[in-house]
């Protein structure tokens, strides 16, 4: 690992996470039973935090454990009993008002995997052989007032992916900084969506070091990225993630949020295997455990639902779709619910009832049942383009959207999404820009030549000829059905701009007329995306009258929740 970024901010007192968070682990009884058909154990208020029940240290009643396809409630005594069966992760719920213990790195331990013989010979090791079914699986709980809570703050990272040393080096001085220096979320905590690193699975530990300077647990889920590439049987695909962090699928509660982490990449599809062989599917296990989970969570409680792939998406809305989305739908019909993806390395806020021509299949007329969050990723733009003086690249997403983290802040059951972009405080929002004639004839011809074009010599100005067909366009990188974006010219009154996709059953407009010229500047010179379409773009044609010479425009973007962004941009108008 590198050091610390150099505008890292100065050393901090410990904080209260550091200092007193709940470290232990699963207390597993290693003699084996003599039932090795079922698994049984005790849920306990660990009251010492000495991951051992003793004396004065009661079983909790009520509290959902499962072996990955049934789901049971512990008993008066907090006893279970589960069916068990060969390569299965056994794990609990947390329940709110408790928490789990984490290790050392902060990673949540509240899961034991049985393998008798372990992983079949694999590259990075997968599972050691867990020998016979033990006599118990003990799951120890302490109070917790930062899950009691009904206002929490769930942060979410999505691909973090990195392929080496140094581009460990970019995610700890880049995002995982910036979460070190924020004390908010150690209730709910942060959960990594997936791609967690980029095919090289030793790299998982390094992952671990880059959590360990999280003020609250981390979480996990597999991604495409995280394979075991030579487990060609579907049954040990994810084997040594299960080994580093935990279950495929599971969930938590947090305040009155029930956030539910599932596996939607299935691999392979077809032998030989290639790496692009995976599809997006939860297979029929989790599928099951999905309905069983589901039908425990009181109806008064918003489920976050999370995994790599989006159930759906504006980008590839032609082409994407999670298999089981229809059954998916139905098992949350009637709940409150937020769906959170990332793998495509950009950023959606797509709300009930936008629909794209795509989706006609999936949804109906209708639109969309609920709010689905592509969330925007951690590496960016796979960590291209300019380093910056802080340690990390620019790497700007193929909508425009940086990277950074999202954060969920939920009161209650109301869920009010927040980005963070890379080395920010969370105060910018936006990204202006003019998009004229002459940048779109700069588009055409570079396009195809990311990293080698030449940057303009004034990206700002428009030739007073040309103002009728010049936008000014806002990239509002949480900007949604409902959003508004406002502009003024000199300090003149404001004027709505229109936002580009409507998100009424079209299909997504492609082309340099669609863009945000800030966004394409540094992509086309500097290396990175393309970026050539959005669902979070807002132009304002330029009045054609403006005199030559220099002008302001100050925009306003209001977001679904009614919070307010303001910058301003300078431009020139020449002869």
């Amino acid at each position: 690992m590198i050091g610390p970024a150099a505008n890292a901010a100065p050393a901090q007192p410990e904080s209260d996470w550091a200092a007193n968070a709940y470290r232990g682990g699963v207390d597993v009884v290693k003699s084996a039973d003599a039932d090795q058909q079922t698994l049984d154990g005790t849920v306990f208020d660990d009251k010492n935090k000495n991951s051992t029940q003793e004396s004065g240290e009661p079983g909790l009643p009520g509290v959902k454990v499962s072996n990955g396809r049934e789901v049971v409630t512990t008993d008066g005594q907090g006893r279970y009993e589960l069916p068990a069966f060969d390569n299965m992760t056994v794990f609990v719920t947390q329940p709110r008002g408790y928490q789990v213990p984490v290790d050392e790195d902060n990673v949540a331990q509240f899961f034991y995997n049985h393998l008798p013989e372990g992983s079949p010979e694999l590259k990075f090791g997968g599972i050691a052989p867990t020998g016979a079914l033990p006599d118990k699986v003990n799951f120890p709980l302490a109070q917790s007032q930062l899950t009691q809570s009904p206002e929490q703050h769930c942060a979410v990272g999505a691909d973090v992916q990195t392929y080496d040393q140094e581009e460990v080096g970019f995610a700890q001085q880049g995002a995982f900084a910036d979460l070190a220096a924020r004390t908010d979320y150690a209730g709910c905590g942060a959960l990594f969506i997936g791609d967690i690193v980029g095919d090289d699975l030793s790299l998982f530990g390094q992952t671990r070091e880059l959590t360990s300077m999280l003020n609250g647990p981390a979480r996990f889920l597999p991604g495409n990225h995280d394979l075991d590439f030579d487990a060609l049987d579907k049954e040990h695909e994810f084997d040594t993630f299960r080994a580093q962090f935990g279950p495929e699928y599971y969930s938590y509660d947090a305040g009155k949020a029930h956030v539910v982490a599932l596996s939607n990449i299935e691999y392979p599809t077809q032998v030989p295997a290639k790496k692009s062989n995976y599809t997006y599917s939860l297979g029929e296990r989790q599928l099951e455990w999905l309905r069983a989970d589901i039908a425990e969570v009181p109806k008064d409680r918003v489920i976050v639902l999370a995994g790599h792939s989006p159930l759906l998406e504006f980008y590839y809305s032609n082409s994407h779709t999670m298999k089981q989305l229809q059954e998916i739908y139905q098992i949350l019909e009637g709940r409150e619910v937020v769906s959170l993806g990332g793998h495509t390395h950009m950023s959606e806020n797509l709300r009930a009832g936008d629909l794209m021509d795509g989706w006609r299949d999936e949804v109906g007329e209708a639109g969309l049942p609920f709010t689905h969050l592509t969330v925007p990723a951690v590496s960016g733009q796979w960590y291209n383009g300019r380093v910056l003086d802080e340690g990390f690249p620019t790497a700007v997403q193929r909508d425009g959207t940086p990277p950074g983290v999202l954060t969920l802040d939920i009161k209650n059951t109301e869920v009010k999404e927040r980005f963070t972009a890379t080395g920010d405080d969370g105060s910018d929002q936006m990204a202006l820009g003019i998009n004229s004639p002459a940048y779109r004839a700069w588009f055409d011809e570079y396009k195809n030549q990311r990293g080698k074009a030449p940057a303009p010599e004034n990206p700002n100005a428009v030739a007073k000829g040309e103002l009728g067909d010049t936008w000014l366009t806002t990239n509002f990188w949480m900007g949604a059905t409902g959003s508004t974006v406002k502009v003024s010219i000199d300090g003149g009154a404001a004027t709505e701009a229109v936002r580009t996709q409507q998100m009424q059953g079209e299909t997504p407009l492609i082309g340099a007329e669609y863009t945000d010229p800030s966004a394409t500047l540094e992509q086309l010179v500097h290396g990175g995306g393309l970026h050539d379409r959005t669902s979070h773009l807002w132009r304002l044609e330029l009045p054609a009258d403006l005199a030559v010479g220099e002008h302001t425009a100050t925009v306003t973007a209001t977001d679904v929740h009614g919070r307010e962004s303001t910058e301003t941009l300078a431009f020139e108008v020449t002869e």
